[in-house]
């Protein structure tokens, strides 16, 4: 019997896909959710080690931690990196998809918000700057539809697609955890294509774009109050 939640779909061991999980609703409701966060926290553009190149998507957080990346290197940080503010709570829509999705007993305490215009895309990368690798990957989508790339422990294992629509979820735990993964490009021609929902702020999407929501847990729990 598989160990996830009812309704789930096992592209991979580990790697679950929730078609449709958020219905128009719900996607309405946490959508109003982001846009609060984006008020308080504005999207910026990251940029590479080293390099310093800057990546195609924009991004933002909210949790107690966040995912930052700049020339000095991927971090988490508790505050925002040009406004030195701390991040805003974790929407509650995406905290109560967690507690019924994750099977992990302590919540997350990052909540990456990346912002795809059409244009936009995710080269292959594995998600390991966490302490807590024990702790899933939850992705939330909103928008254009993603054409999301998937492979294996090494960057060389051979991959397959799938589209990530609205309203879908994904967990990325257990042996899947730390997999390469990414987004292809974005479909925003696609006759099924499922819109921004109605009501959806018009600040958290770019034009024919998509908001993805990545839940993360950074550091081990140490006591049953973070459960």
């Amino acid at each position: 019997m598989p160990s996830f939640a009812p309704g789930g779909i096992a592209l991979a061991p580990g790697l679950i896909h929730y078609p449709g999980y958020l219905d128009a609703q719900a996607q309405t409701r946490l959508a109003a959710e982001v846009a609060a966060v984006l008020a308080s926290a504005p999207p910026y553009t990251p940029r590479m080690p080293r390099t310093g190149k800057a990546f195609s998507v924009r991004m933002s957080n909210a949790g107690p931690l966040g995912w930052v990346s700049d020339a000095a290197g991927y971090r988490y940080q508790p505050n925002h990196p040009e406004t030195g503010r701390p991040w805003p709570p974790i929407p509650p829509s995406a905290l109560r998809t967690w507690a019924l999705l994750s099977a992990y007993p302590a919540p997350p305490e990052a909540c990456l918000v990346n912002l795809y215009d059409a244009q936009a895309r995710m080269g292959l990368h594995q998600d390991r700057d966490e302490t807590d690798l024990d702790a899933p990957v939850l992705s939330l989508s909103l928008g254009a539809i993603a054409v999301f790339r998937y492979g294996g422990l090494d960057r060389s294992a051979p991959t397959r697609s799938i589209r990530l629509r609205s309203g879908d979820a994904l967990v990325i735990g257990g042996a899947a955890r730390l997999i390469h993964h990414g987004v292809d490009r974005l479909v925003p021609s696609e006759p099924d294509l499922l819109a921004a929902p109605e009501g959806m702020a018009p600040a958290v999407l770019p034009p024919n774009g998509r908001c993805n929501l990545t839940l993360r847990r950074v550091t081990r729990p140490t006591t049953t109050s973070d459960a």
